[in-house]
């Protein structure tokens, strides 16, 4: 099985300090000075990061605005929602939940406008079910229903541009306040103190508990994993979350090795004589078992809302990341120029297998499991990442073809996030 390194050093944790709104109010015969100090004040290198809410001005473009959000003629509560395709909305007929600019809490490396891309198409595209149309997020209506809760995103850096895009799209409705950022920022939580709702990251790139290998004293990018061992740096706040948003599965495509009892038991690209690969699928499907299983079994987690986001997967071509692979298309793909059925399709597989298991035992535990599967949808929006426009001086030359641009079509999964509570909740309205 051919090693798979796409996502080597792109998943290292986001160490640029968010971006926010400059003043376009300025009279270009302003002293440099002067200038200098608006964007020390307007960018978030002041302790003070400033929201654009819909009571404040407008966003500086007539064609980025945000619409009425009420509910279309044709919603069915029933219908697929992931059976659809990506539908461009007229120029000067879309709107945004959010731009680049209104939201400061935008990282560097998922600011793709800011960073030098030209092409504004790939942020007009809507995802259309066939047999209804996915609503609009709707800020005040789901802050409304979260009032008093607590929501995590758990998993790897994917899971925190999730979250960053969420935190973009409830700001227009309330700014939020930063309270917790741990040393290394792979805990960041928010609060939305109107409505009293707290939205975390819970940085966890296997679920378990994880150490990296060192040959010679040199990291090696590979790491053990402990299968019977959860990382208690997640597993100790899940008392106090109301809702968790699990995703994973970039991170074991590395050469790690799998411990079991203390014993090595296996590996996952490794190589090495005398161990046997169990594949990444294995590995993935043992985390996602080993963290429901938790959860149903902790008494101080009953009535949590589990929903499993699938694997997104990385879209480099030509190539991995660190071989030239690149991600510059323009426009999505169609449903029939996807690819199905190869290693991403399984961990997806993989991924709805487990959660069904753990729906059925949560419903002895009063726990609730739900699905959002993403997998296809992502799969056609290869023009959605950052590719090259990632603003990473350090790997100048290399691109990002793993996450999202902000904004962009990861937005959409907020909209699946609130049509699935929506669906599920009959006060969510």
């Amino acid at each position: 099985m051919k090693m798979n390194y796409q996502n080597y050093n792109l998943f290292k944790e986001d160490k640029f300090r968010n971006l926010g709104s400059p003043n376009f109010l300025l009279i270009y015969s302003l002293f440099l000075t002067m200038i200098f100090s608006c964007y020390m004040l307007h960018f978030s290198f002041s302790p003070n990061i400033n929201f654009i809410t819909k009571q404040d001005s407008a966003p500086p473009t007539e064609s980025l605005h945000v619409t009425n959000h009420s509910q279309p003629a044709d919603h069915k509560s029933d219908c697929d929602l992931l059976n659809g395709n990506w539908v461009l909305e007229e120029k000067g007929n879309y709107s945004l939940y959010y731009t680049n600019f209104s939201c400061p809490t935008i990282p560097h490396s998922k600011n793709c406008l800011l960073n030098g891309r030209a092409d504004e198409e790939f942020m007009q595209w809507r995802w259309k079910p066939e047999e209804c149309t996915l609503p609009r997020f709707n800020a005040k209506t789901f802050l409304t229903f979260v009032k008093g809760k607590t929501m995590a995103f758990i998993g790897d850096s994917l899971a925190r541009n999730h979250m960053e895009s969420l935190l973009c799209i409830l700001s227009s409705e309330e700014s939020p306040r930063d309270v917790y950022k741990d040393v290394e920022d792979k805990f960041r939580t928010w609060l939305f103190p109107r409505h009293n709702f707290t939205l975390m990251v819970l940085r966890t790139e296997f679920l378990f508990f994880a150490t990296e290998r060192i040959i010679n004293g040199s990291f090696t990018g590979g790491f053990d994993l402990h299968l019977d061992k959860l990382n208690g740096n997640w597993t100790q706040h899940l008392p106090n979350i109301d809702y968790a948003i699990f995703s994973d599965g970039h991170w074991f495509l590395r050469p790690n090795y799998l411990y079991e009892n203390g014993n090595l038991i296996g590996c996952v690209y490794c190589g090495e004589a005398g161990v046997q690969d169990l594949g990444p699928g294995y590995a993935i499907r043992r985390a996602f078992q080993a963290a429901f299983n938790y959860i149903n079994q902790c008494v101080e987690c009953s009535g949590l809302v589990v929903l499993l986001r699938t694997f997104s997967a990385g879209q480099f071509e030509q190539g991995a990341w660190n071989e030239g692979g690149f991600c510059n298309r323009t426009r999505p793909f169609t449903r029939d120029e996807v690819k199905i059925g190869d290693q991403d399709w399984e961990f997806r597989n993989i991924q709805i297998e487990e959660i069904e298991r753990a729906r059925k035992d949560g419903e002895k535990f009063g726990n609730m499991f739900e699905l959002m599967d993403v997998t296809r949808a992502m799969l056609m929006r290869p023009d959605g990442h950052p590719g090259a426009y990632w603003g990473n001086k350090w790997m100048k030359g290399y691109s990002d073809c793993i996450h999202w641009c902000l904004p962009g079509p990861i937005d959409t999964w907020n909209e699946f996030l609130q049509e699935i509570l929506r669906r599920k909740f009959p006060n969510f309205h």
